[in-house]
């Protein structure tokens, strides 16, 4: 038999959004590791305001593994927080919710790395040149922490993740990358665990990442997390008087949006820089001042294809954005 580390990652107690909690375990196994081989943990949920010290433990319970390129014999694991006695804990959005395999996601998770207080390449004093440069951008001076970011990337894909691609954001050490996957609870899954193995990376760059709505005030863009979506009818059947019956569920239920896509957002949904304002709903063609924008190449192809709710911060929950988009597909 050989040693097996197994890395659980699970989602705390803390708010507004819960933070990244890991450790491992070792086990002794021999070939692949599935699902099936990962036991059931329990961990110390006093310290992490998920149970009080009296009655500390609560459970892990695995739903995801992918192997860990990081590691030798090494894999993580997705792991969903219950009660001691089995059952779903508060915080446990995961389980809150019926998955739907019929809905496709891509999520473009948005970031600045983080350096001592202020974004990657910003000066030790005042502001750097004007946003517009960055976005894209190539070469010193313009382009910051490339080597995370690819480093990154090549981590992900190593480890079986559907990261369809990354680029630098037009703020001086913002990144993107695109994380796509059918079914909604595969797709929290992967959001969570690509965002795990991207701050791990930053890590040994003594870096960290930020993912606030609007980390840097003034006319620098924020971070969002936009969230590309579609179901059978979306991508088979088509026509704009369906989509126009999904805008009108989303519309009803904007309130509920909001409140699922991450705190602080109304510093990043403005209006200004390529968002809609908070209070506000409007969907609209090519429109990235809307709160849903229909890709050009879906209205042109008698709108079939995929929508982009624009609305999500970038430090929003994923469990909590896929969670809501399923909920307005089911109502529309």
């Amino acid at each position: 038999m050989a040693k097996v580390k197994l890395g659980y990652i699970w989602l705390d107690g803390y708010k507004p959004e819960p933070n990244m909690r890991h450790k491992v375990k070792v086990i002794d196994h021999d070939g692949p590791v599935t699902l099936a081989d990962c036991p059931e943990w329990s961990f110390d949920g006093s310290s992490t305001q998920q149970a009080e010290g009296r009655s500390s433990d609560c459970l892990l319970q695995p739903v995801a593994v992918i192997p860990d390129p990081e590691g030798k014999n090494a894999y993580l694991v997705m792991a969903e927080v219950l009660n001691a006695d089995g059952s779903l804990h508060t915080t446990n959005v995961r389980g809150s919710f019926d998955d739907d395999d019929d809905v496709w996601f891509g999520l473009e998770q948005e970031y600045f790395l983080w350096d001592d207080g202020k974004p990657l390449g910003f000066p030790e004093n005042g502001y750097p040149a004007p946003q517009g440069p960055y976005y894209c951008s190539v070469g010193a001076g313009r382009a910051f922490g490339r080597e995370i970011v690819e480093e990154h990337l090549d981590i992900c894909l190593d480890a079986g993740l559907n990261v369809t691609g990354t680029n630098a954001e037009v703020a001086t050490g913002q990144w993107e990358y695109q994380i796509f996957a059918k079914g909604a609870k595969a797709a929290g899954d992967a959001a969570w665990l690509t965002r795990f193995l991207l701050v791990r990376t930053a890590e040994k760059y003594g870096l960290t990442i930020n993912f606030a709505p609007k980390p840097v005030k003034g006319d620098w863009n924020g971070s969002g997390q936009h969230a590309n979506f579609s179901n059978t009818a979306i991508r088979e059947q088509g026509g704009k008087e369906l989509v126009e019956k999904i805008m009108k569920s989303f519309e009803r239920r904007h309130k509920i949006h909001i409140e699922a896509y991450g705190s602080d957002n109304n510093q990043r949904l403005t209006g200004l820089h390529e968002t809609q304002s908070i209070d506000k709903f409007s969907y609209g063609v090519s429109d990235r001042g809307s709160s849903i924008r229909i890709p050009v190449a879906t209205a042109n192809n008698g709108y079939k294809g995929y929508l982009e709710d624009r609305r999500p911060a970038a430090n929003a929950d994923p469990y909590q954005i896929v969670k809501a988009i399923v909920g307005a597909l089911k109502e529309a």
